[in-house]
């Protein structure tokens, strides 16, 4: 406690009124928190305990009415909880909804919310496949299964930040190297996937594991939208940051429409999935126009700034057209939420309307130069029931400069004004005051300037105002989540190197052997790492009375596991064994097996195997198999698997056998 100090001496260790007040004032803010946070948790419980109700009448029923009213309520529970759970995280970090710090006032943007998932057992099928496919004690593979699941755990609910989509990344690398270590088109792990659908609420699962990996891309992508929507829009910095996570939403969303077919929840059909990737372009197109739309209190005045400002918002309409459009199609309009598309259309009128507001200042606020309107006549779409030759269409006198700017502000008040009438329309969007502020204060300004421009002896015919040609200098695109920046190490990596230890080959092992050094060496030529491959033996040596082939890979030195050993380190334990030789265990691949070739580049992140299975279960057609291009930790070909994992052993040279001396090192033919 800070104590206050007095002039004459007086009252010295007493506490400031000023300082108990501020403290008293902070207990009571701290206690309000609490009991609010304790409110939402409470509520989270009673729409848990609504949804698993629904859920299990979902479920039971065969009545297509009850299924359809149940599926309703679930879409409505849904909401509720992200609602709650987004405030309990604002909470949780201290963030004020709508403030950044800033006073400045920006249009929301829509968040995606997550799927959400159950609790799963990953234990009992990991260690039977472990026990019987790779013929290890599965119960000693304890720690690396905890450790799976407490990483799924914590996948479920994490932090609206890039800690967060680092978490999420973490549990989709895993996956991909379960995928690569235990699933063949033949086997499954036997696991039904839980998860709810984002959209609607609406429970599915799925043994396929490509329908996990799938719902947490998804969620991936819908976690950037939450950390876009969060920036502070005001500042170029922050617009930069926001239009960066809404291109690699839609780089995920884009990246999962490519590659699951077939979904079974609405959220990830390949329709819903087109019309969230335009949704978020669209958002970066508006974080372009932030970015370079400064306040109104320092605008540009000059005619070729304000332009550039009407076209870039001109092309912002275009695009929040192109998503109403698709968002009021069946059957997307049966799964996104109303508000959504009331706001999408909210924005086109408004954003339609600032494009003429920031012509008619560059007619009212500024003159071009005679070079310059070449230039501006571009900016203007012609009529297209016009037959005539365009002329300049930025006129050069000043009346008749007032009278087009007049024309366009009418144009944008209309637009103001039916921005104003829609969000009135909507019962979600009348209480996002944010909104109505933003498209009121645009209103007022152009009011304000109407009313400047017009005088009580203006009887002259009003212009037509010719529409604005969108145009950008800045073209958004869909950018690849970074799926690299979770990637750590497979954490059944004791397993050994998956291009020999997995469920897609079969071996035997074999050993442990003895073998000892003969007068001409050990009688073998090693090659490769990770595992080290023994790639010939010689006949009637050493190595082939103990029964050592070629192609055998060798897994253990004297009782130390060395799959993930290099060639060197597998030469000096030999060398180090002396006379008394080496104890070696080796596993021979079977000759069903098949080694993956370099030239074998079938995508097995997303599917098709395990997702197309999972539809011959539940009745659904199998598409022709198409085959995306390879990419990064989403297409994992078997070549990228070697190099991850070692590979498949390179040739080298023979080792040359040792002269005989008196330390009686190995040799190798």
């Amino acid at each position: 406690m800070i104590l206050e100090e007095r002039p004459d001496g007086a009252g010295a260790g007493e506490e400031s009124p000023g300082l108990q007040g501020c403290d008293s004032l902070t207990q009571i803010q701290c206690g309000q928190l609490q009991s609010r946070r304790a409110q939402i948790h409470q509520q989270i419980d009673k729409e848990l305990q609504m949804r698993t109700g629904a859920e299990n009448l979902y479920r039971a029923t065969s009545n297509n009415r009850v299924r359809e009213t149940v599926a309703l309520e679930l879409s409505y529970v849904n909401s509720n909880l992200q609602l709650l759970k987004e405030e309990l995280e604002e909470l949780s970090g201290g963030v004020d909804p709508g403030r950044h710090g800033s006073e400045a006032v920006t249009v929301p943007m829509i968040p995606l919310g997550l799927k959400e998932t159950k609790e799963l057992d990953w234990s009992t099928p990991l260690k039977e496949l472990i026990s019987v496919h790779f013929g290890e004690d599965g119960a000693s593979y304890e720690a690396e299964i905890r450790e799976l699941e407490a990483l799924r755990q914590a996948m479920r609910t994490p932090s609206r930040n890039e800690s967060g989509l680092e978490l999420l990344t973490a549990y989709y690398n895993q996956l991909c190297f379960l995928d690569a270590r235990f699933l063949t088109p033949a086997r499954s792990l036997g696991l039904f996937f839980h998860w709810y659908d984002s959209l609607t609420g609406v429970p599915a699962q799925q043994r396929a594991l490509a329908f996990e990996k799938g719902s947490v891309l998804f969620n991936i992508g819908a976690l950037h939208t939450q950390i876009g929507a969060r920036q502070d829009r005001s500042c170029a910095e922050g617009a930069c940051h926001a239009m960066e996570a809404f291109q690699r939403a839609a780089g995920a969303f884009s990246l999962l429409r490519e590659n699951f077919s077939h979904a079974p929840s609405p959220d990830m059909s390949a329709a819903s999935l087109c019309a969230l990737e335009q949704l978020m372009m669209a958002q970066a197109q508006e974080c372009v126009f932030e970015g370079l739309s400064p306040p109104a209190s320092m605008a540009p005045r000059d005619c070729l700034a304000q332009l550039r400002l009407a076209q870039e918002a001109a092309q912002v309409a275009a695009e929040y057209r192109l998503v109403h459009r698709t968002m009021a199609q069946p059957p997307v309009h049966d799964y996104v939420p109303v508000s959504w598309t009331a706001l999408v259309h909210v924005k086109a009128e408004y954003f339609c309307s600032l494009a003429h507001y920031h012509v008619a200042m560059a007619l009212c606020d500024s003159s071009p130069t005679e070079g310059e309107l070449p230039t501006h006549e571009q900016v203007f779409l012609q009529p297209p029931t016009s037959s005539k030759p365009r002329g300049p269409v930025l006129p050069q006198e000043l009346e008749e400069r007032r009278q087009l700017g007049k024309a366009h502000l009418k144009r944008a008040i209309l637009g103001q004004e039916e921005a104003l009438r829609l969000h009135a329309l909507c019962r979600v969007l009348r209480e996002v005051d944010l909104l109505r502020t933003v498209v009121s204060q645009t209103l007022q300004r152009s009011l304000a300037k109407y009313a400047e421009l017009d005088r009580e002896d203006d009887f002259c015919e009003a212009a037509e105002a010719p529409d604005i040609q969108p145009k950008t200098h800045q073209k958004p695109e869909a950018r690849m989540p970074r799926l690299s920046q979770g990637k750590g190490p497979d954490i059944f990596h004791r397993l050994g190197p998956l291009s020999v230890f997995s469920a897609k080959n079969r071996w035997r092992l074999v050993g442990p052997v003895h073998l000892t050094r003969g007068e001409g060496g050990f009688g073998l030529t090693l090659r490769g790492d990770s595992p080290v491959l023994i790639a010939a033996v010689i006949p009637g040596s050493q190595a082939a009375a103990a029964g050592l082939k070629e192609g055998d890979y060798i897994v253990s030195v004297n009782g130390q596991p060395c799959r993930w050993w290099r060639h060197a380190e597998v030469v000096t334990e030999l060398k180090a064994a002396g006379e008394a030789g080496a104890s070696l265990q080796v596993v021979s691949l079977l000759p069903s097996s098949r080694l993956p070739s370099l030239g074998d580049r079938r995508p097995v992140l997303l599917g098709p195997r395990g997702l197309l299975r999972s539809q011959r279960e539940h009745g659904c057609k199998t598409p022709a198999s198409t085959w995306a291009n390879p990419r990064p930790l989403l297409n994992w070909s078997r070549k990228a698997q070697q190099g991850k994992t070692g590979g498949c052993p390179q040739p080298c040279a023979p080792v040359k056998p040792a002269p005989p001396s008196s330390s009686k090192h190995p040799g190798w033919p």
